[in-house]
């Protein structure tokens, strides 16, 4: 392999990895240049068992998209609609509760719940959202409302950002799931989303939730009109907001997937660029803790091999996941935690149940132990 790592001209990269060094933008954009994608994925692998040894994590988890009811309508989503579509949808805080209800005989420890930017919904609806879930499930954790959700809900409540995390994090709010952040380039979100909050936007929300103690994750969506030093460009600055706060958990890149969206003519990514961009961000972004082959998007067995390029997580059960579906994905809509177990453990990782906050549930840790 080092012979191979020295034809791709990435020894110096290596031996920085090696001494536990920080990449430079330089080194980042070296590795997504670089054809070798077996040399890039040695050496994420080198990072992901550095800072996780053989742990590969996943969650038992349920997703609620509260509406998909949508002002933004971003040119490269297949979720958005606008309130007079015939698929747009909201539920009410009734259907929330039974959503909730449905799976009270299941181990749940983590609730994810993201939706669009309804332009109607009030301020107290997110709030009695979050206290619904707590009162039917009080032990659940609630990971919910992007970024641009909440610097909506900032809007709507005419307040802080810190006061309106307040009012979440007193109604239920446990952390904030890592969407909305696309690729940060003005040049992308003018193209693309251009009525969608700024990077600097929600990199200034995800700071003022960590300074609250609230943790959250962090993603990019790649595999559109972005350039490789856009994407690096987003890492970057990713990783000089974790220097700052400390408060990012995972990184997740995001495939883009084309069908149902305004970018439809634009081909669907490939599993090398996919494994390519978890190994590079795995490599670049030293101060995150997890790197998520998310594989609701990437499907299960290229999640399985992303284990070896540099991710350490799969995500979890999820079940009724809509945002990836709606775009064309072809995956499952859930895994069961002795599928996940047996996924991980085929690919030569050590399945570890966590809740949100990657505190163990249950260690699979010998080959004899069932979920």
């Amino acid at each position: 392999m080092r012979e191979l790592i020295d034809k791709a001209g990435l020894a110096d990269i290596l031996d920085k990895v090696e001494a536990r060094e920080r990449l430079s933008v330089e080194d980042g954009l070296a590795l997504y240049q670089s054809p070798e994608l077996l040399a890039v994925g040695y050496i994420a692998n080198r990072v992901r068992e550095q800072k996780n040894g053989d742990h590969a994590y996943f969650i038992y988890n349920q997703h609620i998209n509260y509406s998909n009811i949508c002002t933004n309508l971003c040119k490269f989503c297949a979720f958005g609609k606008d309130a007079s579509s015939p698929l747009a949808y909201e539920m009410s805080i009734d259907d929330i509760r039974r959503k909730v209800e449905e799976r009270l005989d299941e181990p749940i420890t983590e609730i994810h719940m993201v939706g669009g930017i309804h332009p109607e919904l009030p301020f107290d609806y997110y709030l009695d959202a979050l206290r619904t879930i707590k009162e039917v499930r009080p032990s659940v954790h609630i990971q919910a409302f992007t970024c641009v959700e909440i610097a909506h809900l900032a809007y709507l409540a005419g307040r802080s950002l810190a006061d309106t995390l307040r009012e979440l994090m007193a109604a239920g709010l446990g952390s904030i799931p890592g969407g909305g952040a696309e690729v940060f380039s003005p040049r992308i979100r003018a193209k693309t989303c251009e009525k969608k909050l700024s990077g600097e936007g929600w990199l200034e929300v995800a700071k003022t939730a960590h300074r609250l103690g609230l943790k959250s994750n962090a993603t990019m969506l790649y595999g559109h009109i972005e350039t490789l030093e856009e994407r690096i460009e987003h890492l970057d600055m990713l990783r000089r907001a974790q220097d700052e706060t400390g408060g990012f958990m995972t990184f997740i890149p995001l495939a883009f997937h084309p069908k149902n969206t305004e970018m439809a003519h634009l081909a669907k990514g490939s599993g090398v660029e996919d494994l390519k961009n978890i190994a590079v961000a795995r490599c670049f972004l030293d101060n995150f803790p997890h790197i998520k082959a998310y594989w609701v998007m990437l499907g299960i067995k290229l999640a399985q091999v992303a284990l070896s390029f540099g991710a350490d997580d799969i995500d979890g059960t999820v079940k009724e996941e809509i945002i990836t579906h709606m775009a064309g994905g072809e995956s499952e809509q859930a895994q069961s935690r002795q599928q996940l177990v047996r996924l991980i453990r085929e690919a030569g990782r050590v399945p570890i149940e966590r809740d949100t906050l990657y505190r163990v549930v249950t260690s699979y840790q010998e080959e004899g132990a069932r979920p």
